[in-house]
């Protein structure tokens, strides 16, 4: 917690992410006399709080100053009570420091250097400046990380000017151009020294373990290292063992069997589906030659059937012939959306397909003949027959 005072507040407007749907939501930038909330930067997401119970929504960084988007107004040089949210805070410490002695220990052992990184929601990634890495160069780099995670090795931060001759010894990838002030920089001790903005833990053994989840082919003669840090190695094997209980249940299996089961199902699965398909092309068959072979049939076929694809409509219509009769097939459950195809002389499919379309409140196209697309009202074909018979 923290008690600042207002210097700014002016209207603005931000763009969240709301499932998937990037939104703009009115509010203002305010700037404090000093912040707490840690502005993103450096690969680092930003932090989040309150100001006053006003929830700070956004935290960015302009020049010297730290920018923080809230929803209320606060009046300039009002006194304020700023709180971060902790358990954010701790999270992007433990992946922050976690980067850093990757990064160490990757130089030192194998001459990797990281070109960047990103702290990613659930996971986070580091690019290492090599092509690839072996699997006991994976194994090996997570052993020494967690080595040092039990030495319990302090990490402290050191506030030098920008002319300091120790600048010239840390590791850096080059100050922002609207960088002002003194340096900061992240001494983990005997291990590595480098210049950062971010926020960090006090000793390693804050870290409690590292899980390196594995690497993935990146940007040219790049690879991504995949990893997690404190608190999400703990929650990622909450979640892993959810699953394998789940899995456990439903296949009926132990877990050293799960991979080999599934497998198992998939195979079954594909050869149910290859015969389903065929009895389905078989049956499109025989309804069409039932109905052809009705002395009593009229110029007007229509079918609905639950299970089904465009294949099967379109081997009824084949069988059928579309010459003298106008047929309208449906496939789908009647309560959600499916597909349709109306079938028959050209300028009646012509004239009478968009209508169909319309009637279904969905989407078609068509040409010679056949107009086909997604019926997004199956409960309306009732009102599309008496169209057709009409």
């Amino acid at each position: 917690q923290f008690t600042t005072s207002v210097v700014s507040c002016r209207p603005a407007e931000l763009k969240i992410d709301n499932s998937g749907k990037k939104e703009k939501v009115k509010g203002f930038n305010i700037i404090l006399k000093d912040t707490i909330l840690f502005p993103e930067g450096g690969g680092q997401p930003d932090d989040q709080g309150v100001l006053n119970d006003v929830p700070v929504l956004r935290v960015t960084r302009q020049g010297a100053d730290a920018v923080h988007f809230v929803t209320s107004p606060l009046e300039e040089g009002v006194e304020v009570q700023m709180k971060v949210d902790w358990e954010r805070r701790f999270n992007h410490m433990q992946q922050h420091s976690g980067q850093h002695l990757i990064t160490a220990i990757a130089d030192s052992m194998f001459g990797f250097k990281t070109t960047s990184w990103e702290l990613g929601r659930q996971r986070s990634v580091i690019e290492l400046d090599t092509p690839s890495m072996e699997p006991g160069q994976v194994e090996a780099l997570e052993k020494a990380v967690n080595e040092k995670i039990r030495e319990q090795v302090p990490v402290s931060v050191k506030v030098v000017a920008v002319d300091d001759p120790s600048v010239e010894q840390v590791r850096s990838r080059g100050l922002p151009e609207d960088h002002t002030g003194p340096i900061r920089i992240i001494d983990i001790e005997g291990i590595d020294a480098n210049m950062c903005c971010g926020t960090h833990v006090s000793n390693l053994s804050h870290l409690q373990a590292i899980k390196i989840l594995g690497t993935e082919k990146g940007k040219k003669n790049k690879t991504n290292l995949i990893f997690l840090a404190g608190s999400r190695v703990l929650k990622y094997a909450e979640r892993s063992y959810s699953v394998e209980k789940a899995l456990t249940s439903l296949l009926k299996t132990g877990p050293e069997d799960h991979v080999e089961a599934v497998d198992k199902l998939q195979k079954s699965a594909k050869v149910l589906q290859k015969n389903n398909l065929n009895l389905l092309r078989d049956l499109a068959v025989l309804i069409a030659q039932n109905f052809k072979s009705n002395p009593n049939r009229g110029k007007l076929f229509c079918l609905h059937r639950k299970d089904g694809d465009s294949e099967f409509m379109n081997i009824i219509a084949n069988e059928i012939g579309t010459e003298g009769t106008l047929i309208f097939l449906t496939v789908g459950d009647e309560k959600e959306a499916g597909l349709f195809l109306l079938a028959g002389p050209i300028e009646m499919v012509d004239t009478l397909g968009p209508r169909v379309a319309e009637l279904l409140e969905g989407k078609g196209a068509g040409k010679r003949g056949r107009y086909q697309g997604k019926a997004n009202k199956m409960g309306k074909r009732p009102e599309v027959e008496v169209l057709l018979h009409e």
